[in-house]
């Protein structure tokens, strides 16, 4: 698949409290992760309007976020315990929300393939009204209120490969029947939501929730038994992956078994249905991973095999 990186500068802009692990390196160490993954075209993602944020996150959340990031001056201002802004901060958000309405733009023009949003902070926490989770606009799902509503599909599907259940993004599949969400996610962990008897509207729903210490095996198996024949039997438009990484072994915030070559098959496995069901568009959103090596390698697998699915 012919494949964009989508790249969002101003990550590095957006500053944490020293120690939390959400930081700029995260960002650093993917994009030059990817660097070195062949000749792939890149963008600069831009800022978007608060219009474009209000398909899925009420004005007045988005309000707050603006509101809280000019607030910060020099400092940080804290949304809940886990998630803090400065004066960027707003910026940077809308910015990734900007470059991943601008991947769909590219995929959905034939352009493109697959793009794959390098950026943060992540988004999949992000509910309607509340940031939380490090999460402040949720790019996912805007990405597909974007293709739905911008561009006029009728039915996209997104996949939450993250270690934690994307609890904001559910949020617009439980009410969107034009949404099939599936997540397959460590159970107990935050932030304690995802359990399989959530289904949604018309089974438009997959929750895989799994144990800590799940490795490559139980993993893979999950995918092939409960994710990809829902997603097939689905029939999306376009594929949306919430591409986490800290389902990795490494990684010291999930507790999964998982190595770099296990996010080279699903990006693989999804490549294929993108392919049969979704006129070959895909598109990435960089979520979680907090080794920044194994966070590197992992993105550079996922995205190595998608370019040549």
């Amino acid at each position: 698949m012919k494949t964009l990186i989508v790249d969002n500068p101003l990550s590095i802009a957006h500053h944490m409290p020293e120690g939390h692990p959400e930081h700029a390196g995260r960002y650093e160490a993917v994009r030059t992760a990817l660097k070195s993954v062949g000749p792939l075209d890149w963008a600069e993602a831009t800022p978007c309007s608060t219009d474009a944020v209000t398909r899925f996150h009420p004005p007045e959340h988005v309000s707050r976020v603006l509101a809280a990031a000019q607030a910060a001056g020099t400092g940080l201002v804290s949304l809940d315990p886990d998630t803090h802004v400065c004066e960027r901060s707003a910026e940077t958000a809308l910015a990734a929300v900007g470059g991943t309405c601008m991947a769909v733009d590219h995929v959905i023009a034939d352009r493109y393939q697959a793009a794959f949003i390098a950026s943060r902070p992540p988004g999949h926490h992000a509910e309607p009204d509340r940031a939380m989770g490090f999460c402040l606009f949720n790019m996912v799902a805007l990405g597909a209120l974007h293709a739905l509503d911008v561009h006029g599909l009728e039915r996209v599907a997104i996949i939450d490969i993250d270690v934690h259940h994307g609890n904001g993004t559910q949020c617009l599949a439980e009410t969107d029947e034009r949404v099939f969400f599936a997540s397959i996610h460590q159970a107990p962990l935050y932030p304690g939501t995802g359990q399989a008897h959530e289904t949604g509207l018309n089974g438009n729903i997959v929750n895989v929730p799994m144990p800590g210490g799940t490795g490559s095996t139980a993993w893979r198996a999950a995918l092939e038994r409960d994710v990809l024949p829902a997603l097939r039997a689905f029939d999306p438009q376009m594929v949306f992956v919430s591409a986490g990484f800290d389902a990795h072994a490494d990684d010291p915030v999930g507790g999964f078994e998982l190595t770099d070559e296990d996010f080279g098959w699903v990006a693989s496995e999804l490549g294929f249905v993108a392919r049969k069901h979704a006129s070959a568009r895909l598109v990435a959103v960089l979520e979680g991973g907090y080794d920044c090596d194994a966070l590197g390698r992992s993105a550079a697998c996922f995205v190595r095999a998608l370019s040549e699915v």
